[in-house]
């Protein structure tokens, strides 16, 4: 059952906040660095040794690590027309909110002879990971493709996990299909992350890589970085949601269900100002937990990292609310734009009655793939920067540069690099 805290708030917020930060079993960190370096140095060989022992596939050939148009043609023949309809309306929600974060370059001249300015450049290459097997995302295809088919990356890799049978689900090579992605390999945990690090003889080496994973995932991408950019660490889901007196408990508790469904690790919290209150959605968590599927994970989750927190004041929920800094904060305020200008730290903000979190990770146009374990403070959602380079361009006349030689020789001396001073110097004499 989901407890209700009134007392010691902020020793029991942190102890909540402690189970955010993304830890590692350290048995697991030689494994995956053994992975890497294989893959690393036999390629396909061991793509298809480590597919075929860890997703039982029987392959026998590089050419059974790639899905063949026919394949992704065939797969997406059995999509039901009201699948492909919801995908291409979020299709488009989620392009249109990416395409307003793209940025003009731009130059800027504080007086003649003398300009500076921003390049913006996509990225050559990312490869995508969706997570796969018995598991069915086609929203990790489109909250990671579509930002950077925005950015206008070039060339767009995915892999994902084969089931034993050595099949890619359907619903996933759908969204894959309707956004253009054709090269698509059935690879998956920690040698999926070391193909796209390092290229095999029939996966490309790609510039970044993104896309939600398990611990083996994560830990890859946590050891490649440097020899490729990555999009974050991400730990398990979490949600916040602030209601005031009239936020419907059922509402409430549907909402933190949303996300404790996910994992065992999830965290669900929610902040109200009455213990009357708490106990309504206390009520309706249990309730609705009863009918819910994955029942034995929502429980486990709401038991260790759920809590309803009865609070004072409206103020002494923002704080503890920018405290924890969630991936995902509802608002559920009948005037939320009172609270919005408050809120410092989250990763998404969903206001009012009607905005659950599900709008944001299928269909408004916001990306749901967030900032968690209390890194909202410092990061921020996917998005089209993700996929771009920034560029500085410097240009000076030579009468504009010549003016500038005094000041920069003494910086340059003052820090021992006559070398620089003389790089300046030298263009007196011609």
């Amino acid at each position: 059952m989901i407890r209700i805290i009134e007392d010691n708030i902020i020793a029991e917020v942190n102890k909540l906040i402690d189970r955010a930060s993304l830890t590692f079993d350290r048995k697991e960190e030689p494994i995956v660095k053994d992975i890497l370096a294989n893959v690393a140095a036999h390629g396909d060989k061991a793509l298809i040794e480590y597919t075929n022992r860890f997703d039982k596939t029987n392959f026998a050939h590089p050419a059974n690590l790639t899905i063949s148009r026919e394949e992704i043609e065939q797969a997406v023949s059995t999509v039901e027309p009201e699948v492909f309809a919801a995908l291409t309306r979020a299709i488009k929600n989620i392009e249109d909110h990416h395409k307003q974060q793209k940025h003009e370059s731009w130059t800027y001249e504080p007086e003649p002879g003398a300009s500076t300015g921003i390049r913006y450049t996509p990225l050559a290459s990312v490869g995508v990971y969706v997570p796969g097997g018995t598991a069915a995302y086609p929203s990790t295809v489109l909250m990671n493709v579509i930002p950077a088919k925005v950015a206008g990356v070039e060339e767009i890799v995915m892999v994902t996990p084969p089931s034993s049978s050595g099949e890619i689900n359907k619903y996933i090579l759908a969204a894959a299909y309707l956004l253009g992605v054709s090269k698509i390999f059935k690879i998956g945990g920690a040698q999926a992350v070391a193909a796209l690090a390092f290229g095999t003889e029939t996966v490309p080496r790609v510039d970044k890589i993104v896309g939600p994973g398990n611990i083996w995932v994560t830990l890859a991408k946590k050891q490649v970085y440097g020899t490729v950019a990555i999009d974050k660490l991400a730990g398990p889901s979490d949600i916040t949601v602030l209601a005031d007196s009239n936020a419907p408990a059922p509402y409430v508790a549907a909402d933190l269900l949303s996300q404790a469904e996910h994992d065992v690790l999830a965290s669900s919290i929610a902040i109200v100002l009455s213990k009357e209150q708490a106990q309504k959605i206390q009520q309706e968590v249990i309730a609705q937990t009863s009918k819910l599927p994955r029942k034995t994970i929502v429980e486990a989750s709401l038991k260790n990292y759920g809590a309803i927190i009865v609070v004072k004041s409206v103020e002494e929920m923002i704080v503890i609310a920018n405290t924890i800094a969630p991936e995902h904060l509802e608002i559920m305020f009948r005037d939320p734009n009172e609270i919005l200008p408050h809120i410092k730290n989250a990763g998404a903000i969903f206001c009012g009655y009607y905005t659950p979190e599900p709008l944001g990770d299928y269909y408004a146009g916001s990306n749901h793939v967030l900032p968690t374990g209390g890194t909202s403070r410092f990061e921020s959602p996917l998005g089209v920067d993700d996929f771009v380079k920034k560029t500085s361009i410097i240009q000076y006349s030579r009468e504009k540069a010549l003016a500038t030689i005094g000041d920069i020789e003494l910086l340059a001396r003052l820090e021992g690099f006559d070398a620089h001073a003389y790089s300046m110097s030298v263009r007196r004499q011609l």
